[in-house]
Order: structure tokens, then sequence, then C-alpha cells
């Protein structure tokens, strides 16, 4: 269970069951995934055809990661996980509706699956699979439980004025919180910095076994004994071990057997960093709205933004636009500052030694639409619902509401 506790705001607590945290995906025709309906292409605005080789199906999941589902129905279905597509990664604690896709597969074989907590709310044959990014957004319908001081929720609704700051989560960081600091080391070329943090870093480190195992390796610094005394459930850690044992002077290589998507996180965490120094930078001097100079865009479907419609501000109204750094954008002045301080260029996100783990760079806005946001008592909790654009996360817009 996560307990929340702003001067003025609402306390309680959420997640304390997968139904307190509900996850409904908005597909990019802007329809809500609803738990508990069954939806067919027409609904979505897509098409079916009978000789596709996918089959798109909306996957409903309690207490599952993502790819935890997707792993196992490919499994199921004798398919391997490469062979899922799914459009975004929803939360493991929360009951959740998705748009997702397998390839090599047909619809009939769904009719025969069985999964605790997973259940498929239709099922079609399709030419084409799902992709990340296929989605305009997720609906949210969170309680918080013992809910007390709701008294001041309109009024940091109308201080908001419709939006938040957009700061990635914690969850980009990681566990440990880490995750940057490794993925500094690699855009630099540090890559036994880089396996030192991942395997030694005892900091935020809840497991006594995990802490006692990572600060004997920092001592003794012998791999292939480390894997005699290393928790079994650390499998990361020993696959990067098992690595080091055997070519202990090769930890470019050691990197190399972590997932693509895990090394490719660390490397994202670095522009989050510096993203969310950008909007604390934003929010600590008060501009929330646009001002000469900035880059902008409109919203588009669901009032979210339409970021291939960034353009210079005109002194009209918009989202405010910034970077997520890569070797493709421009930093501005203040990017610049942050790179420097973190001992790093644009070029240094064309990782060369590791093209797999290359950044172009991208765009986000500063501050998100908090969506058709509404709230009532639930017993002796409180409901709260919202909307908000792909990338954004729910528990930053709760922060906002909530006393810490």
């Amino acid at each position: 269970m996560l307990t929340l506790s702003r001067k003025n705001g609402l306390e309680g607590s959420i997640k304390g069951e997968p139904e307190d945290f509900v996850v409904m995906e908005i597909t990019q025709n802007g329809t809500c995934l609803e738990t508990g309906r069954a939806y067919t292409p027409a609904d979505l605005s897509m098409l079916e055809d009978g000789e596709g080789r996918f089959v798109t199906f909306v996957l409903q999941k309690r207490d599952w990661n993502t790819s935890q589902a997707l792993m196992t129905i490919a499994k199921r279905l004798h398919r391997g996980i490469k062979s899922a597509g799914y459009a975004g990664t929803k939360d493991r604690t929360a009951v959740s509706t998705q748009l997702c896709s397998m390839f090599g597969v047909k619809t009939e074989q769904f009719a025969g699956l069985h999964l605790k907590d997973i259940s498929v709310n239709g099922a079609w044959q399709s030419k084409t699979g799902v992709e990340l990014g296929d989605l305009l957004g997720n609906r949210f319908v969170i309680r918080v439980s013992d809910a007390r001081g709701e008294e001041s929720i309109d009024g940091i609704l109308e201080e908001l004025n419709g939006v938040f700051p957009n700061y990635f989560g914690e969850q980009r960081f990681g566990i440990r919180g880490n995750n940057a600091a490794i993925g500094v080391d690699i855009l630099r070329g540090d890559f036994r910095g880089a396996v030192s943090k991942f395997l030694e870093d005892t900091t935020n480190e809840t497991s006594a076994d995990a802490q006692e195992a990572r600060k004997r390796l920092a001592e003794e610094q012998d791999y292939a004994n480390a894997l005699e005394y290393f928790p079994r459930y650390l499998k990361y850690e020993r696959m990067m071990l098992q690595s080091l044992a055997s070519e202990p002077t090769d930890p470019a290589k050691a990197i190399r057997r972590l997932p693509r998507s895990l090394t490719l996180m660390f490397v994202h965490a670095v522009d989050a960093y510096i993203f969310n120094k950008e909007v604390e930078a934003r929010v600590g001097a008060g501009e929330v709205a646009p001002k000469p100079g900035d880059i902008v865009c409109s919203a588009g479907r669901a009032g979210f933004p339409d970021l291939a419609t960034a353009r210079a501000f005109d002194g009209g109204g918009g989202f405010v636009v910034g970077n997520i750094v890569g070797y493709e954008m421009e930093p501005n002045d203040a990017e610049q500052e942050i790179l420097g301080g973190l001992g790093l260029t644009k070029e240094d996100f064309r990782v060369r030694s590791m093209p797999e783990l290359n950044c172009k760079g991208a765009k986000r806005v500063f501050f998100a639409p908090l969506g058709a946001f509404s709230h009532a008592q639930d017993g002796n909790g409180l409901r709260m619902e919202f909307s908000l654009p792909s990338g954004s996360y729910a528990t930053v817009a709760m922060a906002e509401f909530l006393k810490h």
C-alpha cells in the first residue's frame, strides 16, 4: 500500500487493493476501454481482416504488469514474447484495460484462454498489430481510503486551472532511484561505473539480503563468488554477474546481457531527470503560461496536446512544449546547463559502442491537461476520476492534491 500524506490537501492511502486503482486506456479514436465490457473492431474504428496475421484484442488484467501478462498469454498460445504488441504499459497493482495484439495466432485460440485475473474483452483478426504509442491516453478511477481533507480539492483545482506539472514519475528512476546515475555512466562510456552502481549501490535498498550481498561484492570484487550469495530474485544482477564471472574485464558485455528495455530505461532516466529539472524551474518561477521564446502546441483529440502542431509561441495560447534531449534535438539554454552539470552533451545520446541505446530525442509538454476531473464520496474513502494524455503519470497528478 502506498500511503499518501501538501500542507493543505487530501490525506489517505491508495493501492490497498488493485480495485483502488483502475486504468482504462483511451484508444486513438477516443474510446475509453471500460472494464467488463466487450468490444468489436467497429467500436474502435478498426478493420477486421480474416486473412490478417495478427489478432488484436482488448486485455483486462488485475494485479499483472503488462509484459508479464502478455508473456503468459504468448506462452499459452505457443508464441514468443516478441509476437506481442501493446500501445502502452499499465501499472501492476491495478485493474486495467488496454489494446494489445499477437502475431501468428487465430482469434479462436483466445476462446480457450483461461488465466487467473486476466480476461480478453474482444478479439479479432487484423492485418497490422498494435504498436507502442497507439493510444491517446488513459482514464483513471482512483479510490483514496480513509480520506480526510477532501474540502481542499476544489481550491486546488482552481489553482491548477486545468493543468498540472508533467513530471516524469518515480517509476522512471527505478526502485533504488539510481537509474539516471547508471544512465549517465553509460552515456559517458564509463561502463565499469554503470556496472558498479547497478550491482553494488545500496541506496534505497530495502531488502537486508540484497543490501548485504551488494556490500560484500563492493568489498571483495569477486564476481564468480558473488553468484553463490546474491539472492536468486535479483535475476538481472545475476545475469550481469554471470557475464562478469567469465569476462571480468568486459563490463560493456555484462550490460548487454540485460534486456534492452532495461538498459534503455537507464538512458531514458537521464532524459527524465533533465526534463524534471526544467519543469521544477518553471514551477518555481510561476511560468505555467507560454511566454516569448517558448515552443507551444495546440490541443487535439480529447483535448490532449497534439505535438505535431508544435510551433514558436506567437502570442496565442497552447501547451508549452519542452525537449526530451537526444542527439537530433537542439537543447535550449536550460538543457545545455543541466547537460553540462552532468558532464554530457547531446552527442553523447548517440551511444556509438551500444547503438541499440541511441536516443534521437522527442517533445513533451511541461504542463499536461487534467481531463474530465471529478470526485465523490465512496464509503469511508474518496473516488477521484480523471483522464491524462499518453506518457503522463497518475501518481504525479494525484500528488498535486495530496498533503505531503
